[in-house]
């Protein structure tokens, strides 16, 4: 994807030509200070959790609770559903940080920064999934697979990934353990959504600026590189 490049002059440039004109008509040798540059506005992300990913869907919706989940009235395909060549991660970052109204949830998805596939075709019926790749998967001793019953209690959740990037990206570390220990309908109630929001705002924080530079249009509104 070729990105846009910037046209508009800075605001640092139109400040800097500001100072640069002194005190105006008159001859006089009066010069005055510039004034203190002015504070970025602070990150307000109310715009990117409230926009619509598709029909019926927002981005709050949509990380909120923490679930996988497929509409079968809509296309398939992430993040309603997911297959299994779906660039998840990147276009659940697209939709977190861009205008959708402006980029297309696939704006990560097409830099040419990871390989679109593994260079082995999938085949056309179940499991659908190719053969390892790096070398022959070691020979098995039995005849079939042997499924465990154990009880979900004898289990540990390690890392949520109904939403994969969520508790990744959106959950800091501090937090991550109380979050995976929580489950969907706990998030339902809204116990997380203040964490998300918080998370969400430090990161956009920190990126918008290189976003606008590169010409990307950011959901959110506020900070630098206006």
């Amino acid at each position: 994807m070729k990105l846009r490049t910037l046209t508009a002059p800075s605001t640092m440039a139109i400040g800097l030509a500001l100072a640069s004109c002194g005190g105006g008509g008159g001859g006089g040798s009066t010069t005055t200070n510039p004034p203190p540059p002015m504070a970025a506005a602070a990150v307000d992300v109310t715009q990117c959790l409230s926009q619509t990913v598709f029909e019926g869907r927002s981005v709050a919706n949509l990380v909120v609770p923490d679930v996988l989940q497929l509409d079968m009235n809509q296309p398939s395909g992430f993040p309603n559903g997911r297959t299994l060549t779906d660039p998840v991660i990147d276009i659940e970052l697209a939709v977190l940080f861009l205008d959708l109204k402006s980029e297309p949830a696939t704006t990560f998805a097409t830099l040419p920064l990871d390989p679109t596939t593994t260079g082995v075709p999938e085949p056309a019926t179940f499991p659908y999934l190719s053969p390892a790749t790096g070398g022959a998967p070691a020979p098995g001793t039995g005849s079939g697979f042997t499924f465990r019953t154990d009880p979900s209690s004898a289990y540990t959740r390690v890392d949520r990934m109904g939403m994969p990037a969520v508790s990744t990206a959106l959950i800091a570390t501090a937090s991550k353990t109380a979050y995976n220990d929580d489950n969907p309908t706990i998030d339902a109630s809204g116990k997380w959504v203040p964490t998300i929001k918080a998370d969400l705002t430090t990161l956009t924080t920190e990126l918008i600026g290189q976003f606008r530079s590169l010409g990307l249009k950011p959901c959110a509104t506020g900070g630098t590189g206006s």
